[in-house]
């Protein structure tokens, strides 16, 4: 998401606390009131948002269109796709448990239908019918055989899949007895019960149920105004108190509690101890141990403990979390035990999350002719930022790690941001004027149609060097500003999938009270009812085109299975459009073009004639192909044929991976190396090689003896040389190519002139 400063929304008096229907359709109307007069469109609440609202309340309930029935949707339509404005207006909300309860009839239906048909006997796996991979663009279901057939397909195709794990892992089992008979006749003294495919099949809709039936009238309120904000657009949305607070922590990176992450007990209830925040309160503790469960938690040093066996793991999550300083005590049955209970009190602390934050690579290397170099490598999560006020910068981080890259004399820096989703626009403007010398960065339009510029400040680049940026189809938002913002300017080269996500709006995150109040005068969590993140603008590059829908298209684009999967801002229901703009008045940041069509013909050539590709162009014919099929085998035979063939090529890929990667490490041996500045080691004098950073030190959470457990000796022969995917390898090519022909006028080529022979370097910064 793309995020401006937090501004507090104050709403109109309130009956008083959320607890019952009424106020929860009070809820609604006011955030629609919001919604109408603050939302980019501005556009009234009306026959067209309630047909809106209603497609998307059916999508959160059921979006592979597999529960509801053509009939029920038939009868939607007609009772609310034109009143639901209506019973806003009266403040009432009939279509949110009208939905609600149909879709429980329908599962529970279909719980009971599973339950007969997850039974040894009712299918003999030997037809040729097959079933859709994705129904998302198919009609809803008629009531009726086309309804019971298309679930018997569903049951049926469940039940083979687990057949086909079950037979693998017995198959990786078997293997990993004959190489260890020790652990062979451990497993025959101590034989554990495995669940039936037709049991884990059934349990898999029965938990789904149960989590349904947890719903309440609130649940059910929020997800009808989630479809009310998502109707707008997809990036508008509504948060429950819970769910705001979330977003807020992985938003500045940090949060209170005890420093622990927790996943779902899904079969004992309860939560488990996956991981421990090294230097935190639980981890200091000393007592709570990784693979511990959870099964109760008191507030305070004389609170009683919750049972929170049966608990959601969001709620048991929110129990333990607190103010900074206060008491949580927990309940614990210790890891490995026969049910061995303890009692642990700990003083909840201030908790960073290491793992998003931004990190450097220095990149020692030599380049085709054999001198010596220097390549920077910063990767960014996402561009992060404190919206309560505090100190978290993306920019502040990144300036650090440059600075550093700087001092220890780089030849050119990748700026990493792939899966980067966004985050905050005041720091991808920030961000970017690292790079570039004072002038805009990013056009805004609001709903007036006014336009305005935002701009970099900064006199003078920090760094002025050989630069390109990797992306994704997954980088959104702020990283497609930054991008967008250098590309215009010539500053950079720009390395990706055919685009990258095409989000070009821009969100304001607030907190909504039920009651008026004036800011300051009272606490921010007295009366919060969650809060809401709405589109208020578009945002344009400096070009005057938008990355809306578009993107951002790679100077040099590299194969990728994304760019045939349906991601993307122009997948989504209901996203906005962007027209051209005239373009700002900007200078190019050197004074001859970068040569981009050169690089992109010498990274052809190597995809072409390399084999780090090679795999990846096969994946991309083979997920297309099924794509366009749509549709899978419910042939047991033929699916083993399947699997022995994904199998076999599989190995045959592993081997030879395997062969290769081990003559390019003898042929490159000490080629690269790399050392790796993190947010804790960037101010040391001495460097710390990557290789002897563990994932403990670099994400600030340890899994105990867990991570060790995990670990494959295989793996090790199939990493990657010098740590480098193909991504990586040809993007370092790329940045090679760039350096070089700054310097000679030529890409990169073995055997060209020696650097004593070179030409003049060609003349390419503005002076």
């Amino acid at each position: 998401v793309l995020l401006l400063p937090l501004i507090v929304f104050t709403s109109a008096p309130s009956a008083g606390a959320v607890d019952d229907r009424e106020d929860y359709a009070d809820l609604a109307y006011r955030i629609t009131k919001m919604l109408v007069e603050e939302h980019f469109l501005r556009q009234p609440y009306d026959d067209m948002m309630s047909a809106r609202t209603l497609d998307s309340l059916l999508a959160l309930y059921d979006p592979a269109k597999e529960y509801f029935t053509a009939e029920d949707i038939q009868r939607f339509e007609e009772a609310y796709e034109t009143t639901i404005d209506d019973d806003l207006a009266e403040k009432r909300t009939p279509v949110a448990f009208d939905v609600f309860e149909t879709f429980m009839t329908r599962l529970k239906d279909r719980v009971a239908v599973a339950e007969e048909l997850t039974q040894e006997g009712v299918y003999d796996y030997a037809s040729n019918r097959t079933t859709e991979l994705t129904r998302k663009d198919s009609d809803w279901l008629r009531a009726g055989e086309e309804y019971e057939q298309h679930w018997r397909a569903n049951i049926e195709g469940e039940l083979l899949q687990e057949t086909l794990i079950l037979e693998a892992v017995a198959r990786e089992k078997a293997e990993d007895e004959a190489k260890d008979e020790a652990a062979a006749k451990e497993d025959e003294a101590s034989p554990k019960k495995e669940k039936t495919i037709y049991e884990k099949v059934f349990q898999r809709y029965e938990r789904l149920l149960e989590r349904f039936e947890e719903f309440d009238d609130e649940d059910v309120s929020d997800n009808f105004i989630k479809a009310i904000a998502h109707a707008y657009d997809p990036h508008s949305e509504y948060f429950s108190k819970q769910q705001f607070e979330n977003f807020r922590i992985n938003m500045s990176k940090s949060l209170t509690g005890i420093g622990a992450q927790l996943s779902e007990a899904v079969d004992l209830g309860g939560a488990v101890v996956e991981s421990l925040v090294v230097g935190g309160p639980a981890f200091k503790n000393g007592k709570i141990e990784v693979k511990d469960r959870v099964i109760g938690v008191a507030q305070g040093e004389e609170g009683e403990f919750v049972d929170v066996v049966e608990m959601n793991l969001s709620d048991i999550v929110d129990q333990i979390r607190g103010e900074k300083g206060t008491t949580v005590r927990l309940k614990l049955i210790e890891s490995g035990s026969a049910g061995k209970v303890k009692l642990v009190s700990i003083v909840r602390d201030q908790i960073d999350l290491k793992e998003s934050l931004a990190t450097a690579d220095l990149i020692e290397t030599n380049d085709p002719t054999g001198e010596k170099q220097r390549l920077g490598w910063i990767t960014l999560p996402s561009f992060y930022a404190d919206l309560g006020g505090g100190a978290t910068s993306t920019t502040t981080d990144v300036r650090r790690l440059l600075t550093r890259l700087m001092i220890e004399g780089i030849d050119g820096l990748v700026i990493d941001l792939r899966n980067n989703g966004g985050g905050s626009l005041e720091e991808a403007i920030d961000m970017t004027g690292l790079f570039i010398r004072r002038g805009p960065v990013v056009q805004v339009v609001d709903w007036r149609g006014k336009r305005s510029e935002r701009r970099s400040t900064n006199r003078d680049a920090i760094y002025e060097g050989p630069l390109v940026v990797l992306t994704n189809k997954a980088s959104a938002s702020a990283s497609e500003i930054f991008a967008a913002a250098l590309q215009d300017y010539g500053r950079a080269v720009v390395i990706g999938d055919e685009s990258t996500y095409g989000k070009g709006t821009v969100q304001q995150l607030r907190p909504v009270y039920n009651t008026q109040f004036l800011l300051g005068q009272r606490n921010q969590d007295d009366g919060q009812q969650g809060g809401i993140k709405l589109t208020i603008q578009t945002y344009y590059r400096i070009n005057g085109q938008s990355t809306q829908l578009n993107g951002v298209v790679p100077d040099v684009r590299l194969p990728s299975v994304y760019d045939v999967l349906d991601i993307g801002e122009d997948s989504m229901d209901f996203a906005l459009k962007a027209d051209p703009i005239p373009s700002s008045k900007y200078t190019p940041f050197f004074a001859v073009e970068l040569p981009v069509s050169t690089l992109r013909a010498s990274s052809e050539d190597r995809i072409a004639n390399g084999q780090g590709f090679a795999y990846i162009l096969e994946d991309i014919a083979k997920q297309s192909k099924r794509l366009e099929e749509n549709s899978l085998s419910l042939n047991l035979q033929e699916r083993r044929r399947e699997v022995t063939e994904t199998e076999q090529k599989a190995e045959e890929r592993k081997q030879e991976r395997m062969a290769r990667f081990k003559k390019q490490r003898e042929k490159e041996k000490g080629l690269f190396q790399t050392y790796m500045l993190t947010q804790d080691n960037v101010l040391e004098e001495e460097l710390v090689l990557k290789s002897e950073i563990d994932e403990e030190a670099l994400s600030g959470m340890t899994r105990g003896d867990a991570a060790e457990e995990d670990e494959d000796p295989e793996d090790k022969l199939l990493e990657y040389p010098h740590g480098f995917d193909p991504y990586e390898r040809e993007t370092i090519a790329i940045l090679q190519d760039l350096i070089s022909i700054g310097e000679t006028g030529k890409p990169v080529k073995v055997g060209r002139t020696p650097p004593t022979a070179r030409a003049e370097p060609t003349p390419v910064l503005v002076p």
